[in-house]
């Protein structure tokens, strides 16, 4: 959240704007979330700025399609994914709010994702300059196997297939130079325009974002009431994607961007896409904006830098950023330890 937040700040005083920050929590983590922002004075961002708005819920069933009960008279429910953030945004009030003042374009990533570019001013013009009502960031895929989703064409609508539900002869399908074919990854980071989501979410309205099924372990009782030990799956949990609202849009404009510049996300405790593997991208992207200005860093043999390095977004957001206060403040630094820039 703090790096996210400077980005913003950063953003704030780059743009003067106001740039207020909208994050939907869960109704399990809610509470927390606002302490966490309480407890750090929301980061320097202001208490009114940052608004927070409950995803929905969906019912769980079990594989027979039975609902599943958490406690007796208390349904297991789930969130509804983070395509439940058009509705939740409605019916929260936020985009009332944001129609009221004059907020026509929404910025939208996942918090697991430092490393995304809060508001990039280059995809923002790509989406005005083209009319569109919803863009999106896509990366080149690693490997077949990677959790992406994929940017696809059916007929003319401009789809997103998650990769748990792309069947895997599509998935490794090769072009004649080697490539793999469905190469575009979704990263998660979109452009939405206020009037579209209005669309969407309006009484009556023909666009329907559909339900897609998770098979998980959830906590349930049996029916005489006592907790079931839950070691493998048992039912099945209701998402929504956001992505799915892609066919509904017009103009919609797709930008490739790089893993270093936007897209090192944590999901998993250790290995891949692990918070140790962000921070090594932190230090990549760090080390290459001070190669830039002619400091050579020692590094190991994946290019990450002996010594630990951070960059406060408030000093450099991007390269750019960067560049612009290392001339201007020129700071002395010891890059024989470790160091934090801000």
């Amino acid at each position: 959240f703090q790096v996210l937040a400077e980005k913003i700040k950063a953003s704030r005083k780059r743009f003067d704007c106001q740039l207020p920050w909208y994050i939907m929590t869960s109704h399990a983590n809610h509470e927390a979330t606002v302490s966490f922002f309480d407890q750090h004075e929301y980061f320097g961002l202001g208490e009114g700025t940052v608004k927070f708005f409950r995803q929905g819920r969906m019912p769980a069933i079990d594989f027979d399609g039975r609902i599943l009960m958490d406690s007796k008279g208390s349904i297991a429910t789930s969130p509804d994914g983070h395509g439940g953030a058009l509705r939740a945004l409605d019916r929260s009030g936020a985009l009332a709010e944001m129609k009221s003042n004059g907020i026509d374009l929404l910025s939208y990533f996942q918090v697991d994702n430092p490393h995304v570019q809060v508001a990039d001013p280059n995809f923002l013009g790509f989406h005005i300059q083209s009319d569109s009502e919803m863009s999106s960031k896509m990366l080149p895929k690693a490997y077949e196997k990677e959790k992406l989703g994929h940017f696809c064409l059916n007929g003319n609508r401009l789809e997103v297939i998650e990769y748990s539900d792309m069947p895997d002869e599509l998935i490794s399908l090769r072009d004649k130079d080697g490539s793999l074919l469905f190469l575009a990854g979704s990263v998660a980071i979109h452009v939405v325009s206020v009037p579209f989501i209005e669309k969407i979410v309006a009484h009556g309205s023909p666009i329907s974002l559909p339900f897609h099924k998770a098979v998980k372990k959830i906590a349930c009782i049996d029916a005489d009431g006592v907790p079931q030990q839950v070691d493998t799956p048992n039912g099945v949990k209701f998402e929504m994607f956001v992505f799915d609202a892609l066919p509904f849009a017009k103009n919609s404009v797709i930008v490739e961007t790089t893993r270093l510049g936007d897209f090192s996300p944590v999901k998993n405790a250790t290995g891949v896409d692990s918070a140790d593997s962000c921070r090594k991208d932190q230090q990549k992207l760090f080390a290459s904006w001070l190669a830039q200005e002619g400091v050579n860093l020692e590094v190991d043999d994946e290019g990450v830098p002996v010594r630990a390095i951070e960059i406060s977004p408030l000093f450099g957001y991007d390269q750019d950023s960067f560049s612009e206060a290392w001339k201007s403040k020129m700071p002395s630094v010891d890059f024989s330890q470790d160091v934090y820039i801000a």
